[in-house]
């Protein structure tokens, strides 16, 4: 059945495109973020590893609700990695030791480049696609992923 929620087919097109994008970049962020919790060493490994599994835990909610936005906008989700892989604009891991401030750098590192992403993306999906919603929706990942980014950063000072 056709969607009819006010947005022509080329913007919803356009729109799904740039999100899936997004959800790449969210998958692959969770993906490491995991590999954070699992492998993380060190004296402070408990409060880390519980540290990590809160964040995989929001990410993984986050990838949730892009995929069903995709899915609202009457596209579907190309959920294989390969395509994640071709899309996202994050990279493996580049650390050589499994202490936790290492994970944290790249992990913040790949929350400030989302976040980057995201804001650019804002004013795109209200002004030249006319779909406030998705505009509204990619605002409040954008604050959720600079909270994320944060509870990181304090880590660090």
């Amino acid at each position: 059945m056709k969607t009819n929620i006010g947005l022509t087919e080329n913007a919803r097109e356009a729109v799904a495109n740039e999100l899936s994008k997004v959800l790449a970049d969210e998958y692959v962020l969770f993906t490491k973020t995991k590999n954070a919790h699992w492998n993380v060493e060190g004296p402070d490994f408990y409060e880390k590893h519980k540290f990590f599994e809160a964040q995989s835990e929001e990410l993984d909610a986050i990838i949730d609700s892009v995929a069903e936005r995709i899915r609202t906008l009457g596209h579907y989700v190309d959920a294989m990695l390969k395509a994640f892989l071709s899309v996202t604009h994050s990279t493996e891991q580049k650390r050589e030791r499994n202490d936790s401030a290492g994970h944290i750098r790249e992990l913040l590192a790949d929350h400030e480049s989302l976040i980057i992403f995201l804001r650019a993306n804002v004013a795109v999906f209200s002004e030249k696609y006319h779909d406030a919603g998705t505009s509204d929706f990619i605002t409040g990942l954008m604050e959720t992923h600079e909270k994320m980014a944060w509870f990181l950063r304090s880590h660090l000072k």
